[in-house]
């Protein structure tokens, strides 16, 4: 039996395959996780910690309902 080479494969001469993988390897290299301004932060959450709550009440009971069918039917889509 024939040993098999433990190289990888050389790529394909696809020029787009290529241009692929160089961009790929580009993005790769440049991402990074912005920094975040921390007062924003603790802004945003602020109004995050009341909007469902302050929502819910100002809602009828049958408003609440329709809103929690939607969000299941969402949920089993």
């Amino acid at each position: 039996m024939p040993e098999r080479s433990r190289k990888k494969k050389k790529p394909t001469d696809d020029p787009n395959k290529t241009a692929k993988r160089v961009l790929d390897a580009v993005i790769a290299a440049t991402e990074g996780e912005p920094e975040k301004n921390p007062a924003a932060v603790a802004l945003g959450r602020m109004g995050g910690l009341k909007g469902g709550r302050a929502r819910a009440a100002s809602m009828t009971a049958k408003q609440r309902s329709a809103s929690a069918k939607k969000a299941a039917k969402a949920r089993w889509r």
